[in-house]
């Protein structure tokens, strides 16, 4: 007798990963005892300015010494990198090197540039053959990485359990990325007090990256709805599934419960900052594998090509819209034309985000109220214009939402040009 496997012509597979994980007050400081396990003897701690002048990064190089690893401090990262900054982070690397690992000490800035650092020092090749397509050429590594400990100074990326690294393309003014399961942290430590002291406009925007990842995620077109993948095919983001969704879920209630408190209270409220930092790490666990959308693709093309906007808390040498408002600014109207795809979903999820939220005459309005309500508390910028774009901008940033079409395949109701636009023109104002 034999067992023949039927022929899908639709997917019935799933994939779900993330790096094991060390949580609580005072985690970075087992960090040398984490990263002894490994055959390491020189890391490079890759961190930015000012991180590096709150002394955490040379705590760290001071406890890697205690188990015996010898280690350097780069500072050079730039907030929300660019190709020119990851390359120029990867030629010190180069320079100064052979490194054994890496130890990643900040936001999402400090973490996708030491995944790329690793990335590009393990297999040397341009940067742009490792972007995802159509921008890049999205080779995919061919082999192991070395070790990389990541340690997030903010609650908002989820970098450290995400294999993706993001950065912007400056000669044509748009953010993407590099996506493989190589490039995901070998463990993440996550202490709370690192974020003790972040400014309530950096503690807000941060926010809303995993209040966007969880509600991306689990509003997520669903894995089963895919044409069936050969197993070389299988991305890391592989739509909305059971176990991701589980994450989403608990991030969404962590951030119903602490969000509001971290902004207003952050720099007293040790349970708030705990809460926003799991949340942090559960909505990346979401995710990193199920996949973000509209709100996400139209981020990347608002931030690529900001004007003069500084928002306070970050630092003012040069205008940029921080990663976390620039996906918030859309995200209303996003879940408005979203919402026929999977209504249920979106009203969960309003109900996760907002307990106590009355219900709406127009269920489609429901999601969209509770986020809008968040936003105006906590100091987010009213849409797109509150970072200076006006209507007439719109037509130059559409093609950059539509060059992600990595995260526009994820949506559960696919975007024309003409959708985008309909999004970002009624994302001018939100309120």
């Amino acid at each position: 007798m034999t067992f023949e496997v039927p022929e899908f012509t639709e997917e019935t597979i799933f994939t779900w990963g993330a790096p094991p994980l060390k949580f609580g007050a005072g985690a970075i400081d087992e960090v040398g005892f984490e990263l002894s396990a490994y055959d390491v003897s020189r890391v490079l701690i890759v961190t930015d300015p000012g991180v590096n002048a709150l002394g955490a990064p040379q705590r760290l190089a001071d406890n890697l010494s205690r188990h015996g690893i010898e280690s350097e401090i780069f500072d050079g990262v730039h907030v929300e990198p660019t190709d020119d900054s990851m390359n120029k982070a990867t030629e010190y690397a180069r320079a100064q090197g052979p490194w054994d690992g890496f130890v990643a000490i900040g936001g999402g800035s400090a973490i996708d540039t030491a995944k790329a650092i690793n990335l590009l020092t393990s297999h040397p090749d341009e940067l742009m053959d490792y972007i995802n397509k159509p921008i890049g050429g999205a080779k995919v590594p061919p082999g192991q990485l070395k070790p990389l400990i990541a340690v997030p100074t903010t609650a908002g990326t989820g970098s450290e359990s995400t294999a993706m690294c993001v950065l912007d393309i400056l000669s044509m003014k748009v953010k993407t990325g590099i996506s493989h399961w190589r490039l995901r942290p070998t463990l993440a430590v996550i202490d709370p007090l690192l974020t003790m002291t972040l400014p309530p406009q950096v503690t807000a925007a941060a926010g809303m990256d995993i209040t966007c990842h969880a509600l991306e995620s689990y509003t997520a077109r669903y894995y089963t709805t895919f044409d069936r993948k050969k197993p070389e095919e299988r991305v890391t983001y592989c739509g909305s599934n059971p176990v991701s969704d589980l994450w989403c879920e608990k991030a969404m209630s962590l951030l119903a419960k602490s969000f509001r408190t971290a902004v207003q209270r952050g720099a007293e409220d040790v349970e708030a900052r705990s809460d926003m930092m799991m949340a942090a790490t559960f909505a990346g666990m979401g995710f990193g594998n199920s996949g973000v959308h509209i709100p996400h693709a139209n981020a990347y093309p608002i931030a690529g090509m900001v004007k003069d906007y500084r928002p306070q808390g970050y630092p003012q040498d040069e205008a940029m819209v921080p990663h976390g408002e620039s996906v918030s600014l859309t995200a209303p109207e996003a879940f408005r034309f979203s919402f026929d795809s999977a209504p249920e979903r979106h009203l969960k999820a309003a109900e996760l985000m907002d307990p106590r939220a009355d219900r709406v005459n127009d269920p489609r309005e429901q999601l969209p109220g509770v986020l809008t309500r968040l936003m105006r508390d906590i100091g987010i910028p009213n849409g797109i214009g509150g970072v200076g774009y006006t209507e007439a901008d719109v037509p130059d940033l559409v093609p950059g939402t539509m060059k992600q079409q990595r995260l526009l395949a994820t949506c559960p109701r696919t975007p024309t040009e003409d959708d985008i636009a309909d999004i970002l023109t009624k994302s001018v104002e939100n309120w």
